[in-house]
């Protein structure tokens, strides 16, 4: 069953991940998005204050986005987001690394300028393998509410 607003009880938790992290990603993506030479050859990389090839933190959030997709928003009846309160990129996110986390319902509230619709807000965080935190992020999420699905159809 797809999951609605009333589903994202304050303090639920979200898996998300794991995933595993390869230099070929990494340089694929840093080609088309970020082309800085820590992102595109492993030498740059490890002469860098980033220790080896890094993912860009724009690429890191995109994986994050995929792993909270594929944890709950692609089984829900999310109406899409306002924005991104904060994204914090903490710790570089280097080839061989494997992502995994939680997003967390920190709130949930009925919008009074949209009937039907309620407004989640998560607190997200990916580690590494080593449990060290490489992205925090907040941001709200809309959520059609349960009485207001027949309207869908």
């Amino acid at each position: 069953m797809k999951l609605a607003f009333e589903d994202f009880q304050l303090g639920r938790r979200f898996a998300l991940g794991p995933r595993l992290i390869t230099a070929a990603e990494i340089i694929e993506f840093a080609r088309e998005f970020d082309p800085q030479p820590m992102h595109l050859d492993e030498a740059a990389g490890r002469a860098s204050i980033l220790g080896g090839l890094a993912a860009s933190g724009w690429h890191t959030s995109a994986l994050f986005m995929r792993m909270m997709a594929e944890s709950f928003l692609v089984n829900s009846f999310s109406q899409g987001a306002p924005g991104v309160d904060f994204m914090e990129w903490r710790k570089p996110v280097l080839t061989g690394d494997t992502l995994s986390g939680h997003s967390t319902v920190l709130e949930a509230r009925a919008l009074r300028s949209r009937s039907g619709i309620g407004m989640v807000k998560f607190r997200h965080e990916v580690q590494n393998q080593k449990d060290e935190v490489v992205c925090l992020s907040e941001n709200s999420i809309m959520f059609v509410m349960r009485e207001a699905l027949g309207s869908l159809a």
